[in-house]
């Protein structure tokens, strides 16, 4: 039985960075959305907290007047480091980009949710989604109906399509992030990278003697953060005086695909569409911009002057237009990382020398 007489506009599933940005925008558009999410806010979560740029103007839109000032009191990135193969590589990042974590992010969304007249309902996880109009949602316990559906439960859940499930590496990647306390840390993000891995070290909003520590690592290597700060000398040595803030979080797998940004009637947002690399530090930016795209794409459904097929159609065009191309060029960087080291430290020694060069690699993932 619909728990509702009346079906809602828009059923979001997943209420991160991307799940909210959609359910704002297209509550802010005059629909009626329904906000599903399986956990609890606030709760930490395995994420770089590095916002670009690019995507702060959006930020600010969707975040009520009284969280805003998230985003004016932020840390903000200037620069960026790579340590590679012995080479220290400087990388300006202009406009600076923000640290966030996301326990606070992720607490600013959900409360600009509900100040936007979002049905916001927390541990509810979604069994299935059937239909095309209307859509049937069904929950542990109750089921809904909606013109349309956007799946933003991430990249593994149980709305992930058996053809991603089909593409599972073999190779066991793990996602490990730990806050910790260091004194004056530098105001740049850090890349360690390592045999089976790599770890992003940056400062965040914490009396300013506080950084986060997130990794991407093969089990094959190392399983917990603490072992992953042994697998490169230099942020061995860093972290020696560490003092640990929070218990680590994990998630896994971490699976590479092709953006999908269309499956089983559902519009996918954020890490459901395509997970992208962590060290392009993209991730959040992607999550709210796609997002709203999705619920702008849609529009035209809610008003009754257009069709799901339609929405759906231009949210995939657009989708390729804006976003694509950044998930082209972290491929070819993880496939540059990948060669063996005769071949990979050369390339490594251009770039140290030639900062242009670099600054043109940072652009082509923004």
């Amino acid at each position: 039985m619909v728990d509702d007489v009346n079906p809602y506009d828009l059923i979001v599933v997943g209420a991160g960075p991307a799940g909210c940005a959609a359910a704002i925008t297209a509550a802010r558009n005059g629909a009626s959305v329904l906000l599903l999410e399986r956990g609890r806010f606030p709760r930490h979560k395995v994420c770089g907290e590095f916002v670009s740029a690019e995507s702060l103007e959006l930020l600010q839109e969707l975040l009520t007047p009284k969280d805003r000032d998230l985003i004016s009191t932020a840390l903000r990135i200037g620069q960026g480091r790579i340590f590679a193969d012995g080479a220290e590589i400087h990388a300006e990042i202009n406009p600076p980009a923000a640290s966030i974590t996301r326990f606070d992010l992720d607490a600013a969304l959900w409360r600009s949710c509900a100040e936007s007249g979002i049905a916001a309902r927390q541990e509810q996880t979604v069994q299935n989604v059937k239909g095309t109009g209307p859509v049937t949602v069904k929950t542990q316990t109750d089921m809904f109906e909606a013109k349309a559906v956007v799946n933003a439960t991430g990249r593994w859940s149980k709305l992930t399509s058996a053809e991603i499930r089909s593409t599972k590496a073999r190779e066991r990647w793990i996602g490990l992030k730990a806050h910790f306390r260091e004194v004056s840390p530098p105001a740049s993000v850090d890349l360690y990278f390592f045999d089976g891995g790599y770890c992003g070290v940056q400062p965040i909003p914490n009396g300013s003697c506080a950084v986060n520590a997130c990794a991407m690592v093969s089990a094959r290597v190392a399983t917990t953060i603490s072992g992953v700060l042994r697998l490169h000398p230099a942020l061995l040595e860093r972290s020696r005086e560490w003092e640990p803030l929070m218990e680590p979080v994990s998630t896994s797998p971490l699976v590479f695909h092709k953006p999908q940004p269309m499956q089983a009637g559902m519009l996918q947002v954020g890490d459901s569409a395509t997970f992208v690399d962590p060290f392009i530090g993209d991730g959040i930016s992607l999550a709210l911009r796609s997002g709203a795209l999705a619920a702008e794409c849609l529009k035209p459904l809610f008003r009754e002057s257009g069709r799901l097929a339609e929405a759906a159609a231009e949210y995939c065009k657009l989708y390729e237009e804006r976003l694509a191309h950044v998930f082209r060029a972290s491929s070819m960087l993880r496939r540059m990382l990948a060669w063996p080291m005769a071949v990979r430290k050369p390339v490594l020694g251009l770039l140290q020398r030639t900062p242009r060069l670099t600054k043109r690699l940072v652009g082509m993932t923004r």
